[in-house]
């Protein structure tokens, strides 16, 4: 395989986007681990960022990929993508351990108290929803940037701008449940780098087997793996830990900033 210029800036600008992320887990460190509140805010902020993705941009994404290669039966395809997507999020949440990364925290499980596991659960789900979603991104990132530079640069830009509340919303429940800043930012890296990772496998499988009829599938069953974590696990969440209207406050906060973001971009 040839590696030709175009596509090393390419993948230099979706690492740029990726790194987005691990800026905006280190805003967490600026919330008192003592504010829950605060943490209602934040929680509700991810989960509007999640939900807005999903269901404006992700979800568009889908329906134009699925229509290029699907043509009249794109919107069927796209509905199935997106709960088999549901259905893929209720089992992760289903089978993942309620004590899962406990190693990593350095303490006695005896002292982790109930509420810092069920906060560390919806940053682990967010961040693994977070990093599935990366992979098709940084895909689309490379795609579009190795084609057309012009087109690709308001998209990394845009897309680093979304990256900036992914980030907060991995690292704010990561922090406030382990108290460990490195943490925060691990989940944070891990989430930003796989959409540089994302296009390297998408350059590889492009090279080999030209496989953009699954972009599309992808895309759907992300939104809706989204979708399922943001109302099953981080709104949940919230509501205990804050008043409805600041959860509710968290929610379109994120849903706006998102929302500025493509519009502005």
């Amino acid at each position: 395989m040839i590696v030709e210029h175009h596509h090393i800036i390419a993948f230099v600008l979706t690492l740029i986007a990726g790194l987005a992320t691990i800026i905006g887990g280190s805003f967490s460190f600026f919330v008192k681990r003592s504010n829950l509140r605060m943490l209602a805010i934040g929680l509700g902020f991810s989960a509007g960022v999640m939900v807005y993705m999903a269901l404006t941009e992700i979800l568009k994404e889908a329906g134009e990929f699925t229509q290029m290669y699907f043509g009249n039966n794109s919107a069927l395809i796209t509905f199935i993508g997106f709960f088999a997507g549901i259905g893929i999020a209720a089992l992760i949440d289903y089978f993942l351990p309620a004590h899962f990364g406990d190693d990593m925290i350095d303490k006695a499980p005896q002292d982790i108290s109930e509420d810092d596991e069920r906060i560390k659960k919806a940053g682990l789900l967010t961040a693994i929803a977070i990093s599935l979603h990366r992979f098709p991104e940084g895909l689309t990132m490379f795609l579009v940037a190795s084609t057309d530079l012009k087109l690709g640069i308001p998209l990394v830009v845009a897309m680093a701008i979304h990256n900036l509340p992914e980030g907060i919303a991995i690292g704010l429940p990561m922090y406030h449940a382990t108290g460990k800043k490195r943490y925060a930012m691990l989940f944070s890296a891990i989430a930003g780098i796989s959409g540089p990772i994302g296009a390297i496998l998408g350059f590889i499988l492009i090279k080999l087997f030209m496989p953009q009829m699954a972009i599309g599938i992808l895309f759907a069953m992300v939104a809706g793996i989204m979708v399922y974590i943001s109302l099953d696990t981080l709104m949940p969440t919230a509501r205990e830990y804050g008043e409805n209207h600041d959860v509710m406050a968290g929610i379109f906060a994120g849903m706006f900033f998102i929302g500025a973001g493509l519009l502005f971009v």
